[in-house]
């Protein structure tokens, strides 16, 4: 029996992208649903281009049942944050405890919280003078960016590089890694470790 994965996205949707055609033929592991809060997000079109449903929901659904419901009536069996802005509420971790996995574009503990995302973590990198940045690959919990880390890789961050340069390095990282990262949590072997 395939493992199915669900993406939540709230964008364009290019990591769900790299995630769907990672999985396309996989043997154990496929997506089978792309959620989104946002009706205009350009993941949707990735996911028919991919053949994967999607389903847009409301904030009222994410918070209650409904969401949950319609996880459990499609076998999901992992959830992949790709992109996606709001807080994952408790019931839902419940629902998935340990299954449920982020990936946030800078080396958390830096730069990670409520609205650190997008453009405004780079940045605050290039803000900082730091001269390395990064992913981190994450199990979610109820706080932003707090879960355990699973994985972190990083790029060389120059003086001269503008925070779209940045923003550019980093996503070569995403692209590369969280589909392998998901391929090793959800066949058990990657465990929480921090580097």
């Amino acid at each position: 029996m395939k493992h199915r994965l669900a993406i939540f996205v709230s964008g364009n949707g290019t990591n769900a992208e790299a995630i769907m055609n990672y999985f396309r033929d996989h043997a154990l592991i496929e997506v089978d649903l792309l959620l989104t809060n946002n009706p205009n997000a350009y993941a949707i079109e990735r996911a028919k281009k991919s053949g994967v449903p999607s389903k847009v929901f409301s904030r009222e659904e994410f918070r209650g049942e409904d969401v949950v419901r319609l996880l459990a009536s499609r076998g999901v069996t992992h959830v992949v944050l790709a992109g996606f802005l709001w807080l994952i509420p408790e019931n839902l971790i419940k629902a998935y405890p340990d299954h449920i996995i982020n990936i946030h574009p800078a080396l958390l503990p830096k730069y990670g919280g409520k609205g650190m995302y997008g453009l405004k973590v780079h940045e605050a990198v290039r803000a900082s003078g730091d001269t390395r940045t990064g992913i981190t690959i994450h199990l979610v919990n109820t706080q932003y960016d707090e879960g355990e880390i699973l994985a972190q890789e990083s790029v060389e961050v120059e003086s001269t590089d503008t925070p779209e340069e940045i923003a550019s390095k980093v996503h070569e990282l995403e692209y590369k890694y969280y589909p392998v990262v998901i391929e090793k949590w959800v066949n058990a072997e990657v465990a929480p470790r921090i580097r």
